[in-house]
């Protein structure tokens, strides 16, 4: 029981360790005044720049993806949760979202929305699944420009995808619906300014709604058919081959 406790603290010790907030502060920024405020990969893009966000994002990956894959493996059977080790592996996993979004070493204060240590996690618990909502992230954040749509769609198609792959029973399953849940309370606020047409779009300063003359609106709405198109392929797509792997 004791080495069960060890490995849920070291999870969330892990999980703790803020890589934004170490970049910024590497130049003299705390970045928890700068961008969003957010201790996440996407304000170290915004604020210091995409070499160093695109680090900091595959830390928190790893932050993620490290104690599923090694705690399980020091934990006797017997000690367990249901003799199993994928409910140890789910639950060091969020012992890590835990500690990313509020860090003890910045003394339980506001951390990051968890989506990168998230993904880390399943990337372990369930990668084929992980790797198609990734690509589906990255398609809706290309086409759209809003990193919290690309997070929000991806958080939804996770669980579809693990639906048709290792059933609704399955314990993943049922942590991507909590996970997903989740994602959609932090993203809160940029779901609110989506809507209001207020969210910043990704490499490009200002809102969505300040664009200039009627010729630069023109031409945004004439790239959302297409956008929502190719977001719309991707999923099936994703679908499809999770469909045919199940």
């Amino acid at each position: 029981m004791l080495i069960f406790a060890a490995c849920l603290a070291a999870s969330y010790c892990l999980g703790s360790i803020p890589a934004a907030y170490i970049a910024g502060k590497s130049r003299g920024i705390d970045l928890r005044k700068h961008g969003s405020g957010n201790l996440g990969a996407t304000n170290v893009m915004r604020v210091l720049g995409t070499k160093v966000g695109l680090l900091v994002f595959a830390f928190d990956m790893a932050k993620g993806a490290a104690p599923v894959l090694l705690f399980p493996r020091v934990v006797p059977a017997s000690a367990l949760p249901f003799n199993d080790p994928v409910w140890f592996a789910i639950l060091c996993g969020a012992a890590a979202i835990a500690g990313h979004t509020r860090p003890v070493f910045l003394g339980f204060g506001k951390g990051g929305k968890g989506v990168a240590t998230a993904a880390g996690v399943f990337v372990a618990l369930a990668p084929v699944q992980t790797l198609l909502a990734l690509v589906v992230f990255a398609v809706v954040l290309l086409s759209s420009g809003y990193v919290s749509l690309g997070s929000l769609t991806s958080a939804t198609i996770l669980p579809v995808l693990l639906a048709i792959t290792v059933g609704v029973r399955s314990p993943i399953f049922a942590v991507s619906i909590v996970i997903a849940l989740f994602v959609f309370w932090t993203h809160r606020a940029n779901i609110v300014r989506l809507r209001n047409g207020e969210e910043h779009r990704f490499g490009k300063s200002g809102v969505a709604g300040s664009g200039g003359g009627g010729g630069g609106g023109g031409g945004a709405a004439a790239k959302r058919p297409a956008a929502t198109l190719a977001i719309a392929l991707v999923i099936v797509l994703a679908v499809l081959i999770a469909a045919r792997f199940a």
